[in-house]
């Protein structure tokens, strides 16, 4: 199904307003091949892109169904399709009993957008899970199974992320073990003795509600920037100002810090500019307050990043995609 002139504020959870030209709703496979040869843009439930103008290019919206389960004698094999809601699918396998996605739950989005980002929260990565992603190949005009390892999978990145244009994401296959280890290295799971995968689900959903803005009450497109990675020595001159600077070492002993600490640091969390507001709760969130505009987020973003950078030396990433008419912006 086509439409014209779809509200943007319909199809990204930032909402907010503006019109997208053409906008294609993928509900079979078969439809691929359909899809014009044009430079489109592929989105899920849009809970990591925002559209701050009218979008010009031709929108492909995935809304695909579907999960097979299969086995083997160590593992439990899903075959998901990319337009099923990743929440709902770590929901699905923890009553199945097919435990290792409760450390992800209540993520937002859809499994096709999962390896993408390499979604991660509380000591866990998606990428630990994928054996495979089927595409459709934008410029061959075929379907391909993409491995795990030619996946590229990196800290909030992919071979996906890295060329946006070439494929479109139709299904994942996850590879979930049979033997299960809780995995509670997360600070936040510590005192969990023992736990069910259950209980590691019902922690995780309590912190991210406490955390997180629901999008579907506040507009916002979850964490903003990325936690940025500096080398061990600057972490050590960085201490040494803010004892309270909470590090975690790579297995390359840099250090990856917590974006949030920082613009808290700095003063930013429930600063409102126009129509944007660092979350009162979460200064790594920015939250739309009154059908937003795209500029007063941009130059929000700008002046946290500056601020950021002069006085940690640091230079924060933005880890939502941003799209002006066309293309995706840059900070």
């Amino acid at each position: 199904m086509t439409e014209q002139n779809t509200p943007l504020n319909l199809l990204h959870t930032f909402r907010l307003p503006g019109f997208a030209r053409v906008v294609h709703f993928l509900r079979d496979k078969k439809q691929c091949s359909e899809l014009p040869t044009e430079n489109y843009l592929v989105v899920g439930h849009g809970s990591n892109t925002i559209f701050t103008a009218d979008f010009e290019r031709p929108l492909v919206r995935v809304e695909l169904s579907g999960i097979d389960v299969s086995e083997s004698d160590s593992d439990w094999l899903l075959d998901v399709a990319a337009g099923e809601s990743w929440h709902q699918l770590v929901t699905y396998c923890l009553n199945k009993g097919f435990f290792g996605l409760e450390n992800l739950a209540l993520i937002p989005g859809t499994v096709g957008a999962a390896p993408v980002q390499n979604i991660g929260a509380y000591g866990c990565e998606v990428a630990q899970f994928i054996d495979s992603v089927e595409a459709w190949d934008r410029q061959q005009r075929c379907f391909v199974e993409i491995t795990h390892q030619d996946c590229q999978f990196a800290y909030r990145d992919s071979v996906f992320k890295q060329n946006p244009e070439r494929w479109l994401i139709t299904a994942v296959r996850l590879r979930l073990p049979k033997q299960w280890q809780p995995n509670t290295r997360y600070a936040e799971l510590n005192d969990l003795m023992n736990p069910t995968a259950e209980q590691i689900y019902q922690r995780v959903v309590a912190v991210r509600q406490a955390k997180l803005p629901d999008p579907q009450v506040l507009p916002n497109a979850g964490s903003f920037f990325k936690n940025p990675t500096i080398s061990a020595q600057h972490y050590q001159a960085l201490l040494q100002l803010y004892p309270g600077l909470k590090g975690y070492a790579n297995a390359d002993g840099s250090m990856k810090l917590a974006a949030g600490w920082l613009i808290d640091q700095r003063g930013w969390k429930g600063v409102k500019r126009g129509t944007i507001q660092v979350h009162q709760h979460q200064a790594l969130v920015l939250v739309n307050t009154d059908n937003g505009c795209g500029s007063d987020l941009l130059d929000m973003a700008k002046a946290i990043k500056k601020d950021i950078e002069q006085h940690f030396s640091i230079a924060l990433e933005v880890e939502v995609r941003l799209f002006n008419q066309r293309e995706l912006i840059q900070i």
